[in-house]
């Protein structure tokens, strides 16, 4: 069933028929509000707060999964190297409601503060909060020592002051049909991304780029290189399932890309989807038969490493030419410091 809506909505987004126009009067409800909300933002009627130390925001225009958590694991650690000491920022999804922020560590409960947030601090080495009321854990984050916030999944969080924005596509799906939530993916119009400072593809862009933004977008790739065991007992290169059947296991914002990546690797899928952030537990993924069991390392942080040796978890890690990195991270570094002494 699950599995069947997430077709059926990709299909409607994603698949170029028209579909879509019954739920066009809600997209424009949906465009009001986010028009207002902006609007007011603007003039001032609700204000920014900064957090007393300069906010890098990395996020999306679109429902579903464009790659913002291993962008933002990559930001931390490249900003570290630079002589930082960055913090970030999480909502928290899929964690249980609390009324205060949380720090994060590699062994939080993620039933608690949510499978990203755990998957952040186990990958990034920096340390996390998460918190419905943003500007609130990163002022946490400061007290604690952070001097710079990455805000991942903040760019619609438009309480919280930033310094720099950064959106990441999926160059593959794109904005899809273009269309407001709920009859197309998108969280703001697509004349948003002309007002970030950065715009990060990931994959190589699948139509013609054209506004300015568009053309000096930074390309990124997703690279998987080795499967490990959930229970910690052996990691082999990834090519070594080369040839052979396994379950695929998801629950993130765009399954497909994952069941695609192991196909490039010659592996043979059965594909199991489910929706971001879904609870998921060793006894709902009992297959009948031996096949081995892939999953993605955000799931695996859910089902921890009590498991049996069918459970492989596999590890992504962010990409970019270094003839970009280079001048964009120069670039970054710049806009921190000199937030960093204005404040």
């Amino acid at each position: 069933m699950r599995q069947a809506l997430y077709q059926w909505v990709h299909r409607l987004w994603y698949g170029g028929g028209k579909g879509h126009v019954v739920l066009l009067p809600l997209s424009a409800l949906y465009w009001l509000v986010v028009k207002l909300r902006r609007t007011l933002y603007r003039f001032n009627v609700l204000r920014t707060e900064t957090a007393g130390a300069p906010v890098v925001v990395v996020g999306n225009i679109t429902a579903g999964g464009t790659g913002k958590t291993p962008t933002t694991v990559w930001l931390a650690r490249s900003l570290a190297e630079r002589g930082f000491s960055p913090g970030i920022v999480s909502r928290g999804y899929g964690g249980s409601k609390s009324a205060s922020p949380m720090r994060v560590d590699a062994d939080s409960d993620p039933a608690v503060v949510g499978d990203e947030p755990v998957l952040l601090a186990r990958r990034s080495g920096c340390p996390v909060t998460v918190d419905r009321d943003r500007v609130r854990a990163a002022r946490m984050l400061v007290e604690d020592g952070a001097d710079l916030i990455i805000a991942d999944d903040g760019l619609q969080h438009l309480r919280l002051a930033r310094a720099y924005e950064i959106c990441v596509v999926d160059g593959r799906r794109w904005f899809g049909n273009r269309t407001l939530l709920p009859a197309g993916p998108l969280r703001e119009p697509v004349s948003r991304i002309q007002n970030v400072d950065q715009l990060l593809v990931n994959g190589r862009p699948s139509c013609e780029l054209t506004t300015a933004n568009e053309q000096n977008a930074i390309v990124f790739e997703l690279v998987a290189r080795e499967v490990s065991r959930l229970n910690g007992s052996l990691t082999r290169p990834i090519d070594r399932f080369a040839g052979k059947t396994v379950h695929a296991v998801a629950a993130i914002g765009n399954p497909m890309r994952y069941f695609d990546m192991l196909r490039g690797h010659g592996i043979q899928v059965i594909e199991h989807a489910y929706p971001d952030h879904a609870h998921i537990d060793a006894r709902s993924l009992a297959f009948s038969d031996d096949f081995d069991i892939l999953v993605t390392e955000k799931d695996a942080v859910k089902l921890g490493q009590g498991v049996s040796d069918r459970f492989w978890y596999v590890p992504v890690d962010l990409e970019i030419d270094p003839l970009d990195a280079g001048p964009w991270l120069e670039q970054i570094e710049s806009r921190m410091k000199d937030e960093q002494q204005r404040s």
